[in-house]
């Protein structure tokens, strides 16, 4: 069954194809002869209560040269028989709570929305992972620089980062008794945001694994973000090296913690984030590492997705 694939996603034209896993998406959507439609940044709105979008029809192909053709835009009514991908990437500010809240409303009028818009107000990608302790390294969330340095202290060693960061920006590896401690916390911390301290781990040294669910159940092989130099951030953004592995026997216990509440919640593509034997974060905005991994195994994550999505009522 054919269906209007709407993305609301950052600007395509600056997009790297060969990393991005929203062009992965839109490749297969296309392939499954779905109609796309690529909403112009800020053009989410609601008139007279009905959500809408100023949309342009989309065509992609896998060519560096020249990867995407839009039509003439116009004002698209969301309802039945369109799904929405929700692929903005970070920081979850105020604009983007107010886009999910819109997409709240499309979801209302008949829309199918990848991921669940609540979903993305509810699971801050650091916080969500403590919903799963058991699976996480020592971890404190605090406004209190005191505590704070003292869980440093108490630890040997730890990662501080904000809430609201991706892409390894704002991480922080402090040893106790690290002279700079006191000026990286007021910076963490400025006029009171929660920071996050976690125990470091070493087993960062053979990557920061970006494990991949779909629809609760996690694809077979993970990819490995290996920092490089004297580097210890595994991060792509930050020059992490991307190598393919198998998944572990805890990766797939971790997965098993996470997966079904994330099938419960509507949270159809999510990334957890692994280091060592320990969750550290799970990602639910714009997940990544599928056409890596597409193209280091022979797999289609966005054709997993997809089937997940049509399988489901109102997809």
């Amino acid at each position: 069954m054919t269906v209007d694939v709407v993305i609301v996603m950052d600007p395509i034209g600056s997009i790297k194809i060969a990393k991005d896993t929203t062009f992965a998406l839109l490749l297969e959507a296309q392939r499954r002869g779905h109609r796309l439609h690529y909403v112009l940044p800020g053009g989410l709105s609601v008139r007279e209560g009905r959500p809408r979008a100023t949309a342009a029809p989309l065509a992609v192909k896998d060519d560096q040269a020249g990867w995407f053709a839009l039509g003439q835009p116009a004002e698209l009514a969301f309802g039945p028989g369109q799904v929405v991908l929700m692929r903005k990437d970070p920081p979850v500010d105020a604009e983007y709570l107010y886009d999910t809240h819109i997409l709240g409303m499309a979801q209302a009028a008949g829309a199918r929305v990848v991921n669940d818009p609540q979903g993305l107000r509810d699971y801050n990608e650091k916080l969500a992972a403590l919903l799963f302790p058991q699976c996480c390294p020592p971890t404190l969330v605090s406004r209190d620089a005191a505590a704070l340095k003292a869980f440093v202290a108490e630890h040997g060693e730890a990662v501080l980062k904000p809430l609201d960061g991706m892409g390894g920006r704002s991480i922080f590896r402090v040893a106790a008794g690290d002279p700079n401690t006191n000026v990286i916390l007021e910076t963490l911390i400025g006029e009171g945001r929660l920071t996050l301290a976690q125990r470091f781990i070493p087993g960062i040294r053979d990557g920061d694994k970006r494990i991949l669910l779909v629809d609760g159940e996690p694809v077979d092989y993970a990819l490995a973000r290996i920092p490089q130099g004297d580097e210890f951030r595994g991060n792509l953004a930050a020059g992490g090296r991307g190598e393919g592995r198998p998944l572990s026997e805890r990766d797939r216990w971790i997965a098993a913690q996470v997966g079904p509440e994330m099938k419960r919640r509507g949270m159809l593509f999510v990334g957890l984030d692994v280091i060592g034997d320990y969750l550290t974060e799970v990602n639910v905005t714009s997940p990544t590492c599928a056409r890596e991994l597409d193209a280091q195994y022979g797999l289609n994550i966005a054709g997993q997705l997809f089937d997940a999505i049509e399988r489901k009522p109102g997809g």
